[in-house]
């Protein structure tokens, strides 16, 4: 009877078992203990993600302010090269596809397969690079560098801060990749990839965005 009583009261003082007692119904890591860590990591990068999109909501915002701004200089209808720049999101499109093919893999626990979509997806990530990398050298050789107007600032900001992201993801995926040879198909290796595809297919996302608000509607 009066640990039937107990029990009661200790149900009406904490009706959600939020509590760690003797008395809690909580199993520790069910219903009220802390939650798995790979649901806590997934959650703590989305906020990173998150914190990532308004700062490239701010330089979307800049542009779309300055990019009439030319000084006299050229436009973006003088200078962005459509077909050029096509072949470039291409690449980072098909990149984000062999990135999904990896994780097909690392969840088959084929260590061959793995590898070689990491490849892969490195290869066409660094052909993004090289060809921004280009073009942003041909911009600068003919006088048309961020110096020259608002409107190029604005522009070598947005699409500059966008390829030292696709810059860090090589590193990072080249990380991962050793990384995964040496230790395996850890649980920890499993939760990093999360966040590396997470990420890659983010920056897919926000150059889709480049590519429609500064290149086709600036050469239009």
């Amino acid at each position: 009877m009066l640990g039937h009583g107990r029990g009661e009261t200790s149900r009406e003082g904490d009706p959600y078992n939020v509590g760690h007692g003797a008395e809690s119904d909580a199993p520790g890591h069910g219903a009220g203990g802390p939650a798995p860590k790979r649901i806590v990591v997934g959650y703590g990068f989305w906020i990173f993600l998150l914190s990532d999109i308004i700062m490239f909501s701010a330089f979307f915002a800049a542009f779309a302010v300055l990019r009439g701004e030319t000084a006299g200089g050229p436009s973006g209808r003088e200078l962005f090269d459509l077909p050029f720049v096509a072949v470039e999101t291409t690449l980072l499109l098909v990149s984000s596809f062999f990135c999904g093919m990896a994780g097909i893999a690392i969840a088959q626990r084929n260590m061959l397969w793995f590898q070689a979509m990491m490849a892969v997806t490195f290869v066409f990530g660094a052909g993004f690079l090289v060809m921004e990398v280009y073009e942003f050298h041909h911009l600068v050789t003919i006088g048309a560098g961020p110096s020259r107007s608002a409107f190029l600032s604005s522009f070598f900001a947005l699409v500059g801060c966008h390829g030292l992201h696709v810059f860090g993801g090589c590193l990072w995926l080249l990380t991962m990749m050793a990384q995964v040879f040496v230790k395996g198909f850890r649980p920890t290796m499993e939760r990093r990839f999360l966040c590396f595809s997470l990420f890659w297919h983010a920056l897919d996302i926000i150059w889709v965005a480049v590519f429609t608000i500064v290149y086709l509607f600036g050469a239009g």
